[in-house]
């Protein structure tokens, strides 16, 4: 293995310092030395440097512990934003972030999808449109897109959109018509990546996602890094790029017909419409309705709730880890996760506790707002 230069030494030296502070409020030099294990001098010099190019900014003084008060360093958010697009069956929803990987700004527009070039165009005018009214183009760092199935982004193709009805097509035509640099993700590993984003104390975890089809998100995240210097290293993809298609796990074996052909997936248990088929498709009425009290709904919900208690803990048991809840229904599920837990307890082999499933944190458009991240990382690796 090649030894770095003491030129890429204080490259990357620097750029966990802006990693460090950019994840937190604010941060002091003597905190920024004691984490990262760097000397005081090469902390000031690096902070110094950051200061005078315009990412960080000193906001203040902390409390005296008895010697001198140490200042508190926070990075220039608004420096950079970048713009995040989530493309679904039958919307586009558009997501503005700056450094600090928080939705600024949201939209949703209904906008059902088809694979011809007035699609194509008019997603360029309803983006152009959005970045126009509300903000400096000059401003965005580059758009981040989402779509709903498997991407292969060295050969630039969306493999298979089940969804979109897209299969080894040519990811350029979302691109015809928009003014920036875009990357591609798919939708629910740029939910995962919302979710960990800004996590102080990184780790392992998997994000189950619960929509009109259900996935997830293997995340294998270093409690050292900072950031996402590289996606390939934060995601586990696999060999093909299939690596997280729990809504293709057999849960039921020769039972309900998925989407996919088979039978008995966990995605034909598990997801969204499951529980809004009789609420008119609307997952909202779902959920009133059983906070209402409506019988029907509450017996559905506690069926629904058994069969994500296997799909949780089976995830459990193959990677032992937390196990975020999100996607549509995971927008829901924070009032119901002790009965989730307690079904998921009565699985687990080894223990009787099932705290390690967590609700997810962004409840509103967190695909769009990941793949704006893909290109607010972009601008910080380069810092």
């Amino acid at each position: 293995m090649r030894k770095a230069n003491n030129s890429e030494v204080k490259k990357i030296n620097k750029n966990n310092v802006f990693r460090y502070i950019n994840c937190r409020e604010h941060a002091s030099k003597p905190d920024i030395a004691n984490a990262l294990d760097l000397s005081t001098p090469t902390i000031l010099q690096i902070v110094n440097e950051l200061i005078a190019e315009g990412y960080v900014i000193e906001v203040g003084e902390y409390a005296s512990t008895g010697g001198r008060k140490a200042t508190a360093i926070a990075t220039v958010k608004e420096i950079s934003k970048a713009l995040g697009i989530d493309i679904t069956q039958n919307h586009i929803s558009l997501v503005l972030t700056d450094l600090s990987g928080e939705v600024l700004d949201h939209e949703r527009i209904y906008y059902p999808f088809y694979d011809e070039e007035d699609y194509y165009r008019e997603l360029g005018v309803l983006v152009n449109e959005y970045l126009r009214k509300n903000y400096s183009e000059d401003k965005i760092c580059g758009i981040g897109i989402s779509l709903p199935g498997i991407i292969d982004r060295n050969a630039n193709k969306i493999v298979y959109s089940h969804a979109l009805k897209l299969y080894n097509s040519d990811l350029s035509k979302f691109t015809m018509a928009l003014n920036h640099n875009c990357e591609f993700i798919n939708d629910a590993n740029a939910a995962g990546i919302s979710e960990v984003y800004n996590m102080i104390n990184k780790k392992k975890m998997v994000y189950l996602s619960l929509s009109n089809s259900v996935g997830g998100t293997i995340i294998n995240m270093d409690v050292k890094n900072y950031g996402f210097q590289n996606i390939d290293d934060v995601i586990y993809n696999g060999i093909n790029g299939r690596a997280g298609e729990f809504g293709h796990m057999t849960l039921v074996p020769e039972g309900e017909k998925c989407y996919c052909g088979k039978q008995g997936c966990s995605d034909a248990y598990i997801n969204a419409k499951v529980l809004a088929k009789n609420t008119d498709n609307r997952l909202e009425t779902f959920f009133e309705e059983l906070k209402s009290g409506n019988k029907a709904m509450i017996q559905r919900f506690d069926f629904y709730l058994e069969y994500l208690s296997i799909v949780i803990n089976n995830i459990r048991m193959c990677f032992d880890c937390e196990v975020i809840v999100g996607g549509y229904v995971g927008s829901h599920i924070e009032p119901y996760i002790n009965k989730l837990r307690f079904k998921a307890e009565m699985r687990n082999t080894f223990d009787f506790d099932a705290s390690y499933i967590i609700p997810c944190k962004y409840k509103i458009e967190a695909s769009a707002l990941g793949a704006a991240i893909l290109q607010i990382d972009r601008v910080i690796s380069k810092i």
